[in-house]
């Protein structure tokens, strides 16, 4: 029988509009499971402040003085969604049995967690909270969206379709994911590699319940450059087929302009050449774009930069920092 200690991982930045709801909602979540006799009394919500410029960590300190249920840690500075995620789930870690990781805006359905509980205690390792439609989302959004799983998929990064980070992990799976220790981190390409026995949930995802999106467009598609980067040596791959497509383009060119000379029709095509001259330099630019991107992972990767500091925690035992 698995240990039955659950902890809710909620990552925060700029969300003090939020933070109430999102607390009231999941401390009912909690005290719903522990009544059941699903998960143990020690249960608890962990918000992470990702160094918030507002108010966050002067409200998750106020709830953790009101109530024993929610405990907090709080970053030295902002490291980003993705580092913040896993400095909670690594805290988490020494506490825990099972924990899920949500986004503090109350768009993943909180109810979902019953089921992911569900299936932890049936031996599932990893529980993937999967979207059951983007009706909620613009035209524009949804298309994207699921341009990128695909193009993930098509460039053998493996994801799971329609899941962001919304997932219950079990310890085993935990200690699994410590062992993982890229600088440059993609958590919804890299949790997929760890293996163990998986499942899915599905859900509908709401609206925003307070407060601006933290990932408008240019952030976005920086989150998809940065996971198709860090999973897939696909595109580095893609640009020697197109050196080698254009190498073979310039032997045909040359074929036939040999052709045009010895014709006499050596009348040069200033048009076409001017094309060339711009297509190769657009590649060429193109080509080293992607290649830097590589190269500035592994410098990343060669400094061994710690990925977050904790600056306090709030201890859930205890309600003192440590």
């Amino acid at each position: 029988m698995p240990g039955n200690t659950l902890y809710i991982v909620v990552p925060c930045y700029n969300e003090e509009e939020v933070l109430p709801e999102t607390a009231r909602r999941l401390g009912d979540k909690l005290r719903a499971l522990i009544s059941a006799g699903k998960i143990s009394p020690q249960s608890r919500v962990l918000f992470v402040n990702d160094g918030s410029k507002d108010r966050t960590w002067e409200v998750i300190q106020a709830l953790h003085r009101e109530n024993g249920l929610f405990c907090g840690a709080d970053l030295s500075r902002n490291r980003g969604h993705q580092n913040a995620l896993l400095a909670g789930l690594m805290t988490a870690r020494e506490r825990a049995d099972m924990v899920v990781s949500m986004d503090a805006d109350l768009q993943d359905d909180v109810d979902a967690v019953d089921a992911m509980v569900d299936k932890y205690l049936d031996g599932v390792d990893i529980v993937y909270g999967v979207r059951s439609s983007r009706k909620t989302d613009t035209f524009f959004k949804r298309t994207t969206a699921e341009a990128f799983y695909r193009m993930m998929d098509l460039l053998g990064a493996e994801t799971v379709f329609n899941h962001a980070d919304y997932r219950l992990m079990s310890k085993r799976a935990l200690d699994g994911l410590a062992q993982f220790t890229e600088v440059n981190l993609f958590l919804r390409g890299i949790v997929p590699m760890i293996g163990y026995r998986t499942d899915t949930v599905e859900y509908e995802r709401g609206e925003r319940f307070a407060g601006e999106s933290k990932y408008p467009l240019k952030k976005m598609l920086g989150f998809a450059l940065e996971g198709v980067t860090s999973l897939s040596v696909k595109p580095l791959r893609m640009i020697t087929g197109l050196g080698f497509l254009v190498f073979f383009v310039s032997l045909a060119m040359i074929v036939y302009n040999v052709v045009r000379w010895a014709t006499g029709n050596t009348v040069t095509g200033w048009a076409s050449l001017a094309c060339s001259v711009w297509l190769i330099g657009g590649l060429i630019l193109l080509a080293l774009g992607i290649i830097g991107e590589y190269v500035g992972k592994l410098y990343m990767e060669s400094k061994g930069r710690p990925r977050f500091l904790i600056r306090e925690v709030l201890e859930e035992e205890t309600g003192e920092k440590s």
